[in-house]
């Protein structure tokens, strides 16, 4: 146990002293803000981003995150305080390496741990003594014990609590939030052990406001997808009442805004063409993987995403009654989707709910075209699709324009008088007075 003191010590030290070296592995909207946080206070920053295109950016001090500023990132690769490779070969370098790699799920809606299971076992094969390994992506609970655990200790020889330490610190990043960044998120963690929790909650500590220590790295796992769906199924009861006011002849937008009036009690949640991104559709059902294997059913996470995946449906569904009132057959019809990224103002299409809505149309033999300001190209199947310029020509050419995305650099009111009529998914209208306009 001696040496367990020694090691600890000097790891807790060089952590103190900003002398650790900080391995980051995945460069993409959770590991690159993270990596540029440690940096600019004094870490040194070894990147992992096996995708070459991208390491050769940030080498080049070149951004491709919107919550990264790209001064601070060309100043800390001339100041080489961050650094990307394309391989594990420099892990023996690293005091801490954190990894913030895709979790996305199989089409079965199982978790798909490929790249976590990867990226371990190339850690595992150069493991030392003194490093904390700690994971950020999001998974089931019981992922970085179960998984990452065994793995580590069957490549390296080494012993968790005794040789190395590892934690789960869930990511918490909500890309495109001005108010809430990497450092003034509040930080979960927790270890394998009391000495991996000791570590990890001194790392976290030197650049985040405040830190939480929990008991495990399986409760700090399920305090992540608690998270997620927590969203999932608020947004899941406003799409469902959504569909239940447009049978009643309601606007579930004027329903929702009286009722946010309420200053207890309520939580603001909007309904849409569905829901987006790289956590919301995925993370529940990482949890409802898990609570199967122990024979217990999540009623409210399988129903909130039933509700959720028929939304570009129902978006079909109105905007075939809006063409029906023009005259004008599905088949015949030409429509443009504006936004393409799942969230406003925001580069990102993963699990975009405009893919769907698109592919919905199209099936049916409507000529679909799209213009994002954000999301020049997207991948739909095998074909890439490309924005068009919003023009006066292109929106007037259309015979329904459906708002998708509610970018904030969209002049809809410009739309709206331009449009023969628009379908709003987002009340992105809002204030908008016209006959053009049919709401969600």
């Amino acid at each position: 146990m001696e040496s367990l003191v020694v090691d600890k010590a000097t790891l807790l030290e060089r952590i103190r002293t900003k002398e650790a070296v900080v391995g980051v592995v995945g460069l993409g909207y959770v590991g690159l803000p993270f990596a540029v946080e440690k940096a600019k206070v004094g870490y040194r920053v070894i990147g992992i981003e096996q995708n070459p295109r991208r390491a050769a950016k940030v080498n080049r001090g070149e951004n491709y995150i919107r919550d990264v500023r790209d001064e601070e990132l060309r100043r800390l690769v001339a100041e080489g305080r961050i650094v990307a490779e394309t391989d594990f070969e420099r892990v023996a370098e690293m005091d801490v390496v954190v990894i913030c790699v895709p979790t996305p799920l199989t089409k079965n809606l199982t978790p798909d741990l490929q790249y976590v299971e990867r990226v371990t076992h190339e850690i595992g094969r150069r493991l030392r003594p003194g490093q904390l390994i700690s994971l950020e992506s999001t998974t089931y609970p019981g992922t970085t014990e179960e998984v990452m655990l065994p793995i580590l200790e069957g490549a390296s020889g080494l012993r968790v609590e005794r040789d190395f330490f590892l934690a789960h610190s869930p990511e918490r990043v909500d890309p495109g939030n001005r108010r809430y960044t990497t450092k003034n998120t509040s930080k979960v963690v927790g270890g394998v052990g009391p000495e991996s929790l000791e570590v990890a909650v001194a790392f976290y500590s030197q650049t985040i406001a405040h830190v939480v220590p929990v008991s495990s790295a399986k409760a700090a796992e399920l305090v992540k997808v608690f998270e997620n769906t927590f969203r999932a199924v608020n947004i899941a009861l406003v799409n469902e009442l959504a569909l239940l006011c447009d049978r009643m002849g309601l606007s579930v937008w004027e329903v929702l805004e009286a009722a946010f009036t309420k200053p207890f009690g309520i939580m603001p949640f909007w309904p849409g063409p569905g829901v987006g991104g790289h956590c919301i559709p995925v993370d529940p059902h990482y949890l409802e993987w898990k609570a199967k294997e122990l024979h217990f059913n999540t009623h409210f996470i399988a129903l909130a995403g039933e509700i959720n995946r028929k939304m570009p449906e129902f978006v079909r569904e109105k905007a075939y009654r809006v063409l029906n009132r023009l005259g004008i057959a599905p088949s015949r019809a030409r429509v443009l989707l504006l936004g393409m990224a799942y969230k406003r103002d925001l580069e990102d299409w993963r699990e975009s709910p405009a893919l769907e809505v698109w592919r919905l149309l199209e099936a049916d033999g409507v000529a679909v075209r799209y213009h994002d300001p954000y999301v020049p190209e997207v991948v739909l199947g095998n074909r890439v699709l490309r924005s068009v310029p919003l023009t006066s020509e292109e929106v007037s050419a259309a015979d329904l324009v459906i708002i998708t995305t509610d970018h904030s650099t969209i002049d809809y009111r410009w739309v709206v008088e331009r449009a023969q009529a628009v379908l709003d998914t987002r009340y992105a209208t809002r204030g908008i007075e016209s006959e053009k306009i049919t709401l969600l």
